[in-house]
């Protein structure tokens, strides 16, 4: 397969790491047509350009990338995702594949280890970086509990738990998503009624117990 013709984003928060990658991947051949550290702005990316790979951190602002994943494979059918991330706790790395990654490194891996990774995805394989075990693909594959009230949620409910969780008020959430706060109140009463949550306080302890936000420094 000519390389040449891979078109990728980066999502990555940090701008001195997104320089690396870019960095990188030119020198696999692969073209960067996009790079973002906010997970909304990746949405938008990959609806417009359709990379076929996406390189993917999973602590971003505006969205996560576990649900910039989830949303973003609906969008870009095609794309193959390599997620690169800090954190290697099975249920992480469960929930990315289960998203749709198809390969997971954590960060602090030598350099060669994210190249065995793209060349995994260049032939169609997934790659889980060494201290991952193979059996959290065969957690990733099980079947799902349909009974979790997070997979009831609408693709915009998500978006506004998500930014309200992170501090953003309704009218700043309608700034970034283009609707009304109206349309933004009523959307957080719906998602919170799914998930029997009655209070901005409640829905923040929820959004972090989940991992979709990052706990509040003191």
């Amino acid at each position: 397969m000519n390389r040449n013709n891979w078109t990728a984003i980066i999502v990555e928060d940090h701008p001195i790491v997104r320089q690396g990658l870019r960095t990188l991947l030119e020198r696999q051949g692969c073209q960067v047509v996009a790079e973002t550290g906010d997970g909304l702005e990746a949405l938008q990316l990959i609806e417009t350009h359709q990379p076929r790979l996406l390189l993917l951190d999973l602590s971003l602002k505006g969205l996560n990338g576990l649900e910039v994943l989830r949303q973003a494979r609906r969008r870009a059918r095609s794309m193959r995702v390599l997620v690169l991330s800090m954190y290697d706790d099975d249920a992480y790395v469960v929930e990315a594949l289960r998203g749709g990654a198809m390969a997971y490194v954590l960060k602090g891996s030598p350099v060669e280890e994210l190249v065995q990774a793209l060349e995994a995805l260049y032939q169609g394989r997934r790659y889980l970086s060494a201290p991952l075990s193979e059996r959290l693909l065969a957690q990733a594959e099980a079947p799902q509990d349909l009974r979790d009230p997070y997979e009831t949620l609408t693709d915009r409910e998500r978006q506004i738990l998500h930014l309200t969780a992170e501090g953003y008020t309704s009218r700043e959430i309608a700034e970034r998503l283009f609707i009304s706060p109206r349309t933004v109140e009523k959307h957080r009463e719906n998602l919170m009624a799914k998930l029997d949550i009655h209070s901005q306080a409640e829905l923040i302890h929820y959004a972090v117990q989940r991992g979709l936000v990052q706990p509040r420094r003191p």
